[in-house]
C-alpha cells in the first residue's frame, strides 16, 4: 500500500461512515441528499489532505531519529542488492531509519535507459551499520528478499590492465 494511501484511509473511512449517516439520517429532516454528496466531495478533497499533512508533521520528529546533516560521527555504506525495480530512495530510506541513523540512499539507474537497476548504497551511521544488516539482510520488502552487506571498496579498471 503507498504510503500517502496509507495515511489518508483512516480519515476516508470516518468521511465515508459520516456521509453514510447523513444520506440514512438527515434526507428525514428534509434535506436533499445532492447537497450531501456536494458536501462530502469538498469535505473528503479539503481535509484529508488537510488532516494528513497534520498528521505527517507531528510525527515527523519522532519518526526521524537524526537527520542526515545532523550526524557527526563515522558512517559506513551498506550494498543493498535484490531490490523491487518499483523501488525508491525514501521508501528504502524509511524501512533502513527503523534500524538507526540512515545518511544517505543512491539507487543505481541503467546510464542508458534511466531504470533502476535493483540495487543501491545506503550511507548509515557506522554504530548502526551491523545491526542493520541482521534485520535486513534476507528480509522481505515489497515482495523481493533483501540482500545487504558491508560495501567494498570500488576496484579501479586501471587495476585491471596491468
Amino acid at each position: 500500500m503507498l504510503p500517502t494511501l496509507r495515511a489518508s484511509l483512516p480519515y476516508t473511512l470516518a468521511l465515508a461512515v459520516l456521509a453514510y449517516l447523513g444520506f440514512a439520517f438527515l434526507p428525514v429532516l428534509g434535506f436533499a441528499q445532492e447537497i450531501f454528496v456536494v458536501i462530502g466531495v469538498l469535505a473528503a478533497g479539503i481535509l484529508v489532505p488537510v488532516l494528513v499533512d497534520v498528521k505527517d508533521r507531528a510525527g515527523i520528529a519522532s519518526a526521524v531519529p537524526l537527520a542526515a546533516t545532523d550526524y557527526k560521527g563515522d558512517t559506513t555504506t551498506l550494498y543493498v542488492g535484490n531490490l523491487p525495480y518499483r523501488a525508491n530512495e525514501d521508501a528504502v530510506k524509511e524501512l533502513f531509519q527503523r534500524f538507526g541513523v540512515v545518511i544517505n540512499v543512491r539507487l543505481m539507474k541503467d546510464r542508458q535507459t534511466g531504470r533502476r537497476r535493483g540495487f543501491g548504497f545506503v550511507e548509515v551511521a557506522a554504530k548502526d551499520g551491523n545491526k542493520m544488516i541482521q534485520k535486513l539482510n534476507d528480509f522481505n520488502f515489497q515482495e523481493r528478499t533483501l540482500k545487504v552487506r558491508e560495501a567494498k571498496e570500488r576496484q579501479d579498471s586501471d587495476d585491471a590492465e596491468e
